[in-house]
């Protein structure tokens, strides 16, 4: 596959025609989520093309009260088949032992794979996708302005970003369009910062 080449092809392209052609590619996709801002436009067109995809939530454990509230409204709203990974040690024992370190903390490093990377390893190890879908965006980090609608992760898994090439005006106008709602009280507390990676996509 000439990812350059179907890039290319794929600027021009709208998003339920990229999703079309990754669902006819794919044999075992999948698609994850955090609930934040925008997720709800990945969700809803992918779940619209595939209504038995598995949606992978890796809860950090961390959400506000607002994003548990919002992934529960679409997870009904959308009928999502959701496959929940979680870490192996509770929040609560994690804040007496070792708190949210700040990104320059050492122990930051520590806190990020316990919370975040391992129950995405667990839940790709679990699922064994051949396709990815994400809701990365040009603009978001300079990582991402590197890569294009299509890259590979770094266990060679296809990921596939139909809305890689909207603006927030272009996403909040397809939210108006299907009726969907958004969230905008989201922490992620392992980036902590909009223009960090968390170690899931770099």
């Amino acid at each position: 596959m000439n990812i350059e080449k179907i890039n290319i092809d794929f600027a021009l392209k709208t998003p339920i025609e990229i999703v079309q052609w990754a669902v006819n590619y794919a044999q075992k996709p999948i698609v994850t989520t955090n609930f934040r801002p925008y997720e709800s436009a990945v969700l809803h067109l992918v779940s619209k093309l595939s209504p038995s995809i598995k949606v992978v939530w890796c809860d950090t454990g961390y959400n506000t009260t607002s994003t548990y509230k919002h992934a529960e409204e679409l997870i009904k709203l959308l009928g999502l088949n959701i496959e929940l990974y979680t870490p192996k040690q509770t929040t609560a024992h994690r804040d007496v032992v070792l708190g949210i370190p700040k990104v320059d903390d050492p122990k930051h490093h520590l806190f990020t794979e316990q919370v975040k990377l391992e129950p995405f390893k667990r839940a790709m190890a679990a699922h064994k996708p051949d396709v990815w879908f994400t809701n990365l965006r040009k603009g978001q980090t300079t990582f991402r302005d590197s890569i294009g609608v299509l890259s590979r992760s770094s266990e060679d898994v296809l990921k596939v970003s139909p809305f890689y090439h909207f603006s927030d005006a272009d996403l909040d106008a397809y939210l108006k369009k299907y009726d969907l709602p958004n969230e905008f009280n989201y922490f992620d507390p392992t980036k902590q910062l909009d223009n960090r990676e968390c170690g899931l996509h770099n």
